[in-house]
């Protein structure tokens, strides 16, 4: 049977059965990794098959173009499907070029595309719509309609998109510090559907929560700083129990370590170390002592043997590395400053080590290697004070008033 003169090329090129085998074969060829052989079927339906399997084929036809790399060809294909106003391939077609524009970054285009999404009136399909716009909105800092997108997103019953959108709003409200909205972003997202991004969220908003709780208990024993509340009449206080209406030491220190950790867990290492120094600066000395010990937690002892002075008596000050210590452990920097430990540690056993090993027997080589280590540790912040202390130690040994080695030793020479 042919076609009259009047029919279209659609009409011409076959039947609707014949179109419905070449999508099925183009699909095949796709999912089996033939894309090429896929495109030139699908094309074969888009240019001369069945009307009604058009918007099917040049939807196929996109994604394979895309598949290939070959952008301008997928994002002409996805046109041709978005033409047809097909309920089902037309706002799936917008959505494939929308997500194109995006990863390309031209937001105009992509914006376009997810209104063609909404106003193809496939009600599946809006909350990817309205996701793809909210992202759109906070990209270019508009808040204030990005919100009324991801409402829309939030609304919706689609355990599909649902989870994901709250995983990215609940982010982007504990970025801004709104804790109680990302809570709530949160909950309805796993309302819809596990998600394990939403659980280390939920995780992130406890951690803010017990921020604020800690932060609260170190502001107020800062103001109080373990005096009574004004007008408040003496009581009797019980053995090591703290003046009324004061913040006990254990309370206070326990809420700055708390504090200070969570805080530095959080990559607010700045914020951290100063939790740590408003404490250790506490005008109550008996909340001083109690956040200076539980930053020294597991700290080393002291040498009893270098931590005398020379009429026996033992030293009250700090051991030189005592400071180095602390501020890592304010900073939360101890990995940085254990691997400079290591390093120097590793030079200096290179500089004694080699010599050794090689039989050398020239006392000037032995020496220069000798001097070589003692030097490295001057190569780091905390080195000057471990020159210092062992000249000290030195003086100590000797019995002497003065310095044994000159102040800067060893860079200043014997």
């Amino acid at each position: 049977m042919t076609a009259s003169a009047g029919s279209s090329t659609h009409d011409a090129a076959g039947d609707e059965s014949e179109s419905k085998s070449l999508c099925d074969q183009a699909r095949d060829l796709a999912e089996n990794g033939h894309l090429n052989r896929a495109a030139q079927v699908y094309e074969r339906v888009v240019e001369g098959g069945a009307q009604r399997y058009l918007p099917l084929a040049a939807l196929g036809l996109a994604v394979v173009r895309h598949d290939m790399g070959e952008v301008a060809a997928s994002r002409s294909a996805a046109r041709t499907a978005i033409g047809t106003g097909h309920p089902e391939f037309a706002p799936r077609a917008a959505y494939h070029l929308a997500l194109s524009f995006e990863a390309e970054g031209d937001a105009e285009q992509a914006r376009a595309a997810w209104r063609d999404v909404l106003d193809s009136g496939n009600n599946r399909y809006r909350p990817a719509a309205h996701y793809g716009l909210a992202r759109l909105a906070e990209d270019r800092g508009d808040t204030e309609t990005a919100e009324a997108h991801w409402d829309q997103v939030l609304s919706s019953d689609s355990a599909e998109i649902v989870p994901e959108a709250a995983h990215d709003y609940a982010a982007r409200l504990l970025a801004r510090g709104l804790t109680d909205a990302a809570a709530d972003v949160v909950h309805r997202g796993l309302e819809l559907g596990e998600h394990t991004g939403l659980r280390l969220l939920l995780g992130a908003v406890h951690v803010e929560y017990a921020i604020g709780a800690f932060a609260a208990v170190v502001t107020e024993a800062g103001a109080r700083g373990g005096e009574p509340r004004e007008g408040a009449g003496p009581a009797p206080e019980a053995p090591g129990a703290a003046p009324e209406g004061a913040v006990a030491p254990e309370v206070a220190g326990g809420a700055v370590e708390l504090l200070a950790r969570l805080l530095a867990v959080r990559g607010d290492g700045e914020a951290a170390e100063r939790v740590w120094a408003d404490g250790l600066a506490h005008r109550d000395p008996a909340t001083a002592d109690e956040v200076r010990a539980r930053l020294r937690r597991g700290f080393l002892a002291p040498d009893p043997e270098t931590a005398e002075q020379e009429d026996g008596q033992a030293r009250e000050d700090e051991v030189w590395w005592d400071p180095y210590v602390e501020a890592a452990a304010a900073q939360h920097s101890a990995p940085m400053l254990t691997g400079e430990l290591f390093v120097a540690l590793n030079r200096m056993y290179t500089h004694l080590a080699l010599p050794l090993a090689q039989g050398e027997n020239n006392a000037a080589a032995l020496r220069r290697a000798l001097e070589e280590a003692v030097r490295t540790p001057g190569q780091y912040v905390w080195g000057r004070a471990l020159h210092d202390d062992f000249r000290e130690r030195l003086r100590l040994a000797a019995g002497s008033r003065e310095p044994v080695l000159p102040e800067g030793w060893p860079d200043a020479g014997e």
